[in-house]
């Protein structure tokens, strides 16, 4: 298939598929009776998350990690500085501090300490080992703070779940998947055509097709004013790609990098992340959204 077909076929895909993975999400979290931004943070970011995983595990076998990391870093920087500001341009999102703050304060946290284990040039199986211990210490919190929502009410959302809201769930899925994967088959293929390198592949054309699924999710969970679970799904998505996702597969391969490149996406990571942590008025506005996609236009011109 040409790669511009294919990357046109992905956009198709993401949004038919974000639309149904919204409704089913949605749906999904009344019926389990916990809130969108835990469903968001969890079961929707492990999902949109699979492109990633798919291209990580994929390129570690391949023996080219690079690409792995690269994915992974750029990735966070474009779920944040890209997706989010796009979402922000749609409308302000009012920004629950005691809602998310475990999870805020693990997206912050997770650039510095990656960027201390990468301090010796490697990312070794040790290293990866105490990330998936990270990842599986938020997890459990996650999962303990949803049984407590789940106990104390009765009822979250006002849409209703049942096997409709499953099956969108699952249609939409198998769509933003699909998505992913046609972009990135596509997006590769333009830049092997153009003879760049193997990190910054990763970090800027690949992150945005495996990023496709959260952008969908995003801009539509905007348009349809469900502003937790937009949050909810960059922040988890960002936790499960730098605590799960790299850790795989660096213990596949591990991965020596290149600080100068490196350095730049971490740095961008987490300078986007400061931007939208919660303040006093709880309201991240489309101010925050020009200034986010002003920094991730630095950051590609810094990455190339």
């Amino acid at each position: 298939m040409n790669d511009y077909v294919a990357m046109a076929s992905g956009v198709v895909c993401a949004g038919v598929g974000g639309e149904l993975f919204v409704r089913g999400a949605v749906g999904v979290a009344s019926w389990a009776r916990v809130s969108p931004g835990i469903i968001g943070a969890t079961v929707v970011a492990f999902a949109t998350s699979s492109p990633e995983m798919a291209v990580s595990i994929s390129s570690a076998l391949a023996g080219t990690p690079q690409i792995a990391l690269g994915d992974v870093l750029g990735s966070n920087v474009v779920n944040i500085a890209l997706i989010l500001a796009l979402g922000l341009l749609v409308s302000g999102i009012h920004n629950p501090r005691d809602a998310m703050r475990r999870d805020y304060a693990i997206a912050l946290l997770v650039p510095m300490v990656t960027g201390v284990l990468l301090l010796d040039g490697m990312l070794s199986r040790f290293d990866s080992c105490l990330l998936l211990g990270m990842f599986f210490v938020w997890f459990a919190t996650t999962i303990i703070e949803a049984r407590k929502q789940r106990s104390a009410a009765p009822e979250v959302l006002a849409e209703h779940g049942g096997w409709r809201a499953i099956i969108f769930f699952v249609v939409g899925l198998a769509l933003l998947v699909t998505a992913g994967r046609l972009i990135v088959v596509g997006a590769k293929g333009i830049a092997i055509d153009f003879g760049i390198d193997e990190f910054v592949v990763g970090a800027t054309i690949v992150a945005v097709g495996t990023s496709a699924p959260e952008l969908a999710t995003t801009i539509i969970a905007r348009l349809r004013n469900h502003d937790e679970l937009s949050l909810g799904t960059i922040l988890g998505s960002n936790i499960f790609n730098s605590l799960l996702i790299v850790p795989v597969a660096a213990i596949i391969f591990p991965i020596a990098i290149d600080w100068g490149e490196v350095v730049v996406a971490l740095g961008f990571g987490l300078l986007a992340m400061i931007i939208i942590l919660p303040t006093r008025r709880e309201f991240i506005g489309r101010g925050h959204g020009l200034l986010l996609l002003v920094i991730y236009g630095v950051y590609l011109a810094a990455i190339f």
